[in-house]
């Protein structure tokens, strides 16, 4: 909990600059979906996703969620 409180601040952060740019919408949640509480919402996450090469998928009809497809290829081990 306290690791997202963290990110979640680090994306506000860094969306507010325009130098020093942190790549925050390349961080995701455990199963690859995107974030909600990032700035602008899933929509400015998904478009950069997507300029990163990657495929953004939706998931469901009333709460839609949206995935990165195959996101663990990209994974980085720390």
């Amino acid at each position: 909990m306290t690791a997202g409180i963290f990110v979640n601040i680090v994306a506000w952060a860094s969306y507010q600059r325009d130098e020093d740019i942190t790549l925050y919408w390349r961080t995701l949640k455990a199963d690859g979906e995107l974030n909600a509480k990032y700035p602008e919402a899933i929509e400015l996450q998904k478009r950069l996703l997507e300029e990163d090469g990657h495929t953004v998928v939706s998931n469901g009809t009333k709460n839609i969620k949206y995935y990165v497809k195959d996101f663990e290829i990209s994974l980085i081990d720390l």
